[in-house]
């Protein structure tokens, strides 16, 4: 589990999630977006803008705005869209690794709200390859659910190309191939199993215990380069072990 998902599980103030609201909205429909530019805006032949429409309507993001950014990535009605994919490679504090991705229409910018997030919270730039080798691209697959068993999502999963299944604070997280991701989720849906979301990730593939401390300043830097537009998704290789996560929940 990344640790970016994992902390996603632990945002237990409502009032953070609130606040938050918004921007998350933003980030959804901007990979709607790009999945319609890439595969076109029929969800049926598009697999990737299926999953990005799905994981808006858990969001509960409006239809009209699913809709119009569909047309707006397909170029249907004369808008069109041009983002491009930044990766930066980064230590937060106590070394601990992050993959930060973005996608943005201004390069220069991203760049610079980065470096301020990095800087004012005890982060650091790395080298290229410096941090991404222990790092690989990973479908990750949330399946939810009460009374769901693991047995029950292994026998659905594993004959489709699910690599390891692991408990999440939602139900259960499948590791996949990113080309087997598709056919897991197919196969998930057709046990009538229900899932959170569907992407592709960076996943570590050594994680490191934090304590509570490092826990809260990961966070804050993660809160605050999440604030940037820009800035899609942060993950890391930190590891909550649950004495932590239970100290974290009493946090005001």
């Amino acid at each position: 589990m990344s640790g970016h998902s994992k902390w996603a599980t632990t945002k237990h103030k409502k009032a953070v999630i609130d606040a938050r609201r918004a921007k998350s909205f933003a980030k959804l429909i901007k990979n709607i977006e790009v999945a319609a530019k890439l595969g076109g805006a029929d969800l049926a032949g598009n697999p990737t803008l299926y999953d990005a429409v799905q994981k808006a309507k858990k969001t509960s993001v409006p239809n009209d705005n699913i809709d119009r950014a569909i047309k707006r990535g397909a170029g249907i009605g004369g808008e069109s869209v041009e983002y491009t994919t930044i990766i930066y490679e980064a230590y937060g504090p106590n070394g601990v690794a992050l993959m930060i991705e973005c996608l943005t229409d201004n390069k220069n910018r991203a760049a610079a709200e980065v470096r301020t997030a990095l800087s004012r919270n005890g982060g650091t730039l790395a080298d290229p390859g410096s941090v991404a080798y222990n790092f690989h691209r990973k479908g990750v697959l949330v399946v939810s659910g009460e009374g769901v068993s693991e047995d029950d999502v292994m026998l659905a999963a594993l004959e489709a190309g699910a690599e390891e299944i692991e408990p999440h604070a939602q139900g259960f997280e499948v590791i996949t191939d990113p080309s087997d991701l598709v056919s897991v989720r197919s196969a998930i849906q057709e046990a009538g199993l229900d899932y959170e979301s569907a992407d592709v990730e960076f996943v570590p593939s050594l994680k490191v215990e934090i304590d509570a401390e490092t826990a809260r300043k990961i966070f804050r830097l993660i809160d605050a380069l999440e604030d940037s537009d820009d800035v899609q998704n942060v993950f890391s290789n930190f590891d909550l072990p649950a004495d932590v996560q239970a100290e974290l929940e009493n946090d005001e």
